[in-house]
């Protein structure tokens, strides 16, 4: 079970960072052009930047607290706070008819449920 909580936590750590990195660093218009990235035309630049800075935020608090034995008990918060931002993001997108990209962003809050209840 430990194996596949890490894993898991690997993952969504992975797909955290990418999404941070891509919503600090590059231009909203550039980010309003690429599918899935449509929400951030009604969005401001400081909340998607917020956004991207959280998810970073995450991508470490999924990892490091457990991997470095110093609050660990902050990955099932991280994991918590992960699902509350996915349930955004279902509802974004499917306000705008993004039907698989709530999907995967379900995939992304099962794993988060996953670690949440493993990692109590």
């Amino acid at each position: 079970m430990n194996v596949a909580l890490w894993i898991a936590a690997a993952v969504l750590a992975a797909v955290a960072l990418t999404g941070g990195v891509l919503k600090t660093a590059v231009p909203k218009a550039r980010l309003a052009a690429q599918h899935g990235g449509e929400w951030t035309e009604g969005a401001s630049v400081g909340f998607i930047k917020a956004i991207g800075a959280l998810e970073i935020l995450a991508a470490v608090g999924l990892i490091a607290p457990r991997a470095v034995g110093v609050a660990p008990a902050m990955v099932p918060v991280t994991a918590v706070c992960w699902v509350l931002l996915m349930v955004g993001a279902m509802i974004t997108h499917g306000r705008l008819g993004q039907n698989k990209l709530v999907l995967v962003n379900l995939v992304y809050l099962a794993l988060a449920v996953f670690i949440a209840v493993g990692r109590v």
